[in-house]
């Protein structure tokens, strides 16, 4: 996200109580920067803030040449000194929804312990075994970032392109969408690997054009209700807002490239959300 889609994105995030101090955004301008060169990160994107008891995290992200494969998140206390999160895997993933509950400490090595009994074996030679699941904050927070990722990040259709090899690149010739397509759920996509696309019909995938609808549009989440869209500013840009991971704003201004997104919360699922439709 360039310096003026972060400017809009905290903006919106303001609207919501949440934003960053004067002394925070300029450490960001100077260590993103760093980060980007000690990394050799083709681009850096400030990703947004979890919120702990103690300290809050701040999240970055870089990405390579492709711009969906191999992207890197990082964590800072201070918006200066940063730090690697481990990659989700989905023992990771399965041992945060066991054993992390509750609100984030601010403190990346505490430690989450679950334990539980499971029977082992099976009929005269079954046995019961405690079984300790512990996991650090540093892993719970990797699996939060990934899990929004997965269900809302989002790009408008267009913004970039798939290449015959695979590649996904920012598309340069990217005008943005007309204002009409902007109020239309359909246009904006989830940013990462596709899941509903795969099971289209020969004849649906007949009238999408390969090169830039590679992803899932986002009139396809289920449950339907749990992103809101609306003009803002006198109708000179979209807004959309996750329902399901609340403190995620996106937003796209028509007939410009711009768009972005920022996550500012608590790093929870909204698990009351099938109430709320």
């Amino acid at each position: 996200m360039d310096s003026e889609s972060l400017h809009y994105s905290l903006d919106l995030a303001a609207g919501n109580g949440l934003t960053l101090s004067s002394e925070q955004k300029a450490a960001l301008q100077t260590s993103l920067v760093i980060l980007k060169r000690n990394y050799k990160f083709s681009r850096v994107l400030f990703w947004g803030k979890i919120m702990g008891i103690k300290c809050d995290y701040f999240i970055a992200q870089g990405v390579e040449d492709d711009e969906m494969k191999n992207k890197k998140s990082l964590y800072s206390l201070n918006c200066m000194d940063w730090h690697l999160l481990p990659p989700a895997t989905e023992s990771m993933i399965a041992d945060v929804a066991l054993a992390a509950q509750g609100r984030f400490t601010g403190d990346p090595s505490h430690e989450y312990e679950h334990t539980e009994t499971r029977i082992k074996g099976e009929g005269d030679d079954a046995t019961e075994e405690e079984v300790t699941v512990k996991v650090n904050e540093a892993s719970r927070l990797a699996t939060a970032v990934s899990n929004i990722d997965k269900d809302a990040s989002v790009v408008p259709r267009g913004a970039f392109t798939k290449s015959p090899s695979g590649k996904v690149q920012t598309n340069r010739s990217f005008g943005g969408l007309d204002p009409i397509e902007a109020a239309k759920l359909r246009n904006y996509l989830h940013f990462r690997e596709p899941v509903n696309l795969k099971k289209k019909s020969i004849l649906e995938m007949s009238h999408l054009n390969p090169a830039i609808d590679f992803l899932d549009p986002l009139s396809e989440d289920i449950p339907k209700g749990s992103w809101s869209l609306q003009l803002e500013r006198g109708s000179t840009m979209c807004v959309l807002r996750s329902l399901l991971w609340l403190g995620l704003t996106f937003f796209h201004i028509p007939q410009t490239p711009q768009h972005g997104y920022i996550y500012m919360g608590d790093g929870l699922m909204n698990l009351d959300l099938p109430f709320m439709l």
